[in-house]
């Protein structure tokens, strides 16, 4: 099979500094559309220079058309709970499901090898109640999740390292039949590059398309990149499958408005968030 990606034109989405302050960043973020068809997106939001374990709370935005947005933003969303120890909060997903919306984002907490991954739930994407207990614990700064369903199952893919401590950064993937039970993590993808911080399996993303899926990670060695790979087992990606694309985006998400798909992107020094088209191609 082959599989061609072609993004479009990038433009301005989401300019990210409150009215009348200093520069401000949206990093790993998430957008969601609700049950009247608003579009609301949800971020780390935090003033420059970036200081990641400062971020400690969410951005929250809305906008009724994601062609000619017009955005409210609403009051911040999930502070850090000092209380229970988490010293920052990161990379929010939203899915709607069951009649609610469901979130998983990392708890940072001062133990880099053991990082929440963390479920907040809610019915109007305004009012969070987060889950006093995390789903799981895991190093090295476990982060970046990602939801997709696949049949009777949901899968989450984040990043993280070999063992809590370092070494190779992976995408893993855990499973669940209600999203809250889930089970020991795979590697989905593995980079073959070891260290802690950072690393080329940040910001997770993959998609359904025409005979398999495509996971998308964010390269950070070089920030504003994201690469994309292509397999028939939503468990399992491997290197050798790289899709040639150039996408010169930082923590990107692919959204889906109706038949339209579009390629979102943001970070540190970057003034908010960009948007383009992204058209999938497949063959025989």
């Amino acid at each position: 099979m082959s599989i061609q990606l072609v993004p479009g034109e990038k433009t301005r989405l989401f300019d990210s500094a409150p009215p009348g302050q200093k520069p401000w960043y949206i990093n790993d973020h998430t957008l969601i559309q609700d049950a009247e068809g608003r579009w609301h997106v949800f971020g780390i939001w935090h003033a420059e220079p970036a200081d990641p374990l400062d971020e400690t709370m969410f951005l929250h935005a809305s906008t009724a058309d994601l062609r000619d947005p017009s955005w409210t933003v609403h009051d911040p969303v999930l502070h850090a709970r000092t209380e229970i120890g988490e010293t920052h909060v990161w990379a929010p997903h939203v899915i709607r499901h069951d009649g609610q919306y469901w979130m998983f984002y990392a708890g940072g907490t001062a133990d880099h090898t053991a990082y929440r991954m963390t479920l907040a739930t809610s019915e109007d994407l305004f009012t969070w109640t987060p889950r006093e207990e995390p789903l799981f614990a895991e190093g090295f700064d476990a982060r970046d999740p990602m939801v997709l369903r696949v049949g009777e199952r949901w899968l989450m893919y984040y990043t993280r390292t070999a063992r809590n401590d370092g070494g190779e950064h992976q995408v893993a993937v855990r499973e669940s039949t209600d999203l809250v039970t889930w089970s020991a993590p795979q590697v989905a993808f593995g980079s073959g590059v070891e260290g802690t911080y950072g690393g080329p399996t940040e910001s997770p993303f993959v998609i359904t398309v025409d005979g398999g899926y495509i996971l998308f990670v964010c390269e950070s060695t070089e920030y504003d990149r994201t690469l994309a790979y292509f397999s028939t087992d939503p468990l399992r990606f491997e290197r050798s499958a790289l899709i040639e694309v150039d996408l010169d985006e930082h923590c990107a998400e692919i959204v889906q408005d109706g038949e339209c798909a579009w390629v979102t992107g943001g970070g540190w020094g970057r003034g908010g968030l960009t948007i383009r088209p992204l058209e999938v191609q497949t063959g025989r």
